[in-house]
């Protein structure tokens, strides 16, 4: 258990908070007044057992008295800090204030995750309204609908003297315009209903939405082990967007191809013998290598984060692993393994890697890339990488890189791959 600086002071925080005398908590820990003061004061180290039973006295978790705030909530008053760049706050003391202030703290992140969503929901509006290539086909869908119902009724109405075959030729061309444009009336206002449903969720982006229901169900989709791909119908008709369901079904697709191929039971044989090396595995039950990825991030109660983009480099693809920040839109770190490995297709790339800011936490990461040829030799190389993220990065080896969740809130001022300046103070 690490003991931290800030370890006195959250302890004597958390006894004012229970309107404890530092003699009766001394008392029940064992130990003097004068060394709890000491301790309270971070001028005495607390041995594990003291602080085992000084937590035990104040009715804390242990862990919360020793570590205090953990990377995510310090990233995430980051993001707030860089949010607001003119507020001038202590980009430097923000661990401090989240281990003496947690309420506040959370506090700060839940508002500043709400702001941000708001700000998504203004941004996505306002460019369905200027760029969005589906909202512009519907509507010009619409008006040739519309025109070519005002032009058959106009022909029809002024001309008296029809043949009754050029007639009935006019009114099934208007039965069927009127169609196609009450269908595509319809259309429109599912597709701008879905919008608000999900701006009203806070998910913008129909893959963020398909992740959001993933992280409901714990990133394993239990029924699929058995075969039951029914059970997950309703959950996915009940997200907001056509997309966001067309996504989610092509994700069951996938696992279900996975499960086929790495049955739970033995696969987790393999992987307690084997360990984590999706090489050895997919070598092992003569799969790709993506697949075993997939596998081994989406297991049940599994604390391993997975990240997958495609050729262009965008993530279409992210379950988080703790105190590895993800962006949630936006370009990621270019430093990440995972784009070197989409840089060397077919080439494993293992590095440990360590996450920027003063909490900064170490992880082993493990990516690698693949290529497919659906058009054949003549058509274009499809590129998909994907990149394993476990928080156990074991003793350190060679050299640890050093990496951030994206440019723009990113503490590393002296990186080499920096392609914007980071707008939180610290890394200005």
């Amino acid at each position: 258990m690490t003991v931290s600086a800030l370890t006195g002071t959250r302890i004597r925080e958390r006894r004012l908070s229970l309107g404890l005398r530092q003699g009766q908590v001394a008392a029940e820990a064992g130990i003097s007044a004068s060394y709890l003061n000491l301790i309270e004061h971070n001028r005495r180290n607390v041995t594990p057992d003291v602080l085992l039973r000084l937590a035990d006295a104040l009715e804390v978790d242990r862990q919360a008295l020793a570590e205090g705030a953990g990377s995510d909530m310090v990233e995430d008053l980051r993001a707030a800090a860089a949010g607001l760049p003119g507020a001038r706050a202590e980009v430097d003391r923000l661990e401090e204030f989240a281990g003496r202030y947690p309420g506040w703290a959370a506090l700060t992140a839940a508002l500043q995750a709400r702001a941000g969503g708001l700000e998504r929901a203004v941004e996505s509006l306002n460019d369905r309204m200027t760029h969005d290539p589906h909202l512009s086909a519907a509507l010009h869908e619409l008006l040739s609908a519309l025109t070519s119902v005002r032009a058959t009724a106009a022909i029809l109405d002024e001309t008296s003297d029809l043949e009754p075959d050029l007639q009935a030729r006019f009114h099934r061309n208007l039965h069927l315009d009127s169609e196609r444009l009450a269908g595509g009336a319809e259309a429109l206002v599912a597709f701008l209903d879905g919008s608000d449903t999900a701006r009203e969720q806070g998910i913008i982006a129909p893959q963020e939405e398909v992740e959001d229901w993933l992280s409901g169900q714990g990133w394993h989709l239990a029924p699929l082990e058995t075969g039951a791909v029914a059970a997950l119908d309703s959950g996915i008709a009940a997200l907001a967007s056509s997309a966001a369901r067309v996504l989610a079904r092509a994700h069951v697709a996938r696992i279900v191809a996975d499960v086929k191929a790495l049955p739970l039971g033995p696969f987790t044989k393999a992987l307690a013998a084997l360990g984590p090396d999706p090489g050895r595995l997919a070598a092992e039950f003569g799969t790709d290598v993506l697949a075993v990825m997939r596998r081994i991030a989406l297991l049940p109660g599994s604390n391993v984060g997975l990240v997958v983009c495609d050729g262009s480099g965008t993530l279409v693809f992210r379950k988080p692993a703790r105190g590895f920040p993800l962006p949630r839109y936006g370009a990621a770190c270019p430093l990440w393994p995972l784009y070197a490995a989409l840089a060397r297709p077919m080439a494993p790339v293992r590095m440990q890697v360590e996450t920027a800011g003063p909490s900064g936490a170490r992880f082993r990461t493990l990516a690698f890339c693949q290529t497919r040829l659906p058009g054949g030799f003549a058509g274009p190389e499809l590129r998909e990488a994907a990149m394993l993220i476990l928080p156990d990065p074991g003793p350190r080896s060679g050299e640890t890189l050093g990496i951030g969740s994206t440019c723009r809130i990113c503490p590393r001022a002296e990186c080499v791959a920096r392609r914007e300046p980071s707008i939180t103070r610290e890394g200005l």
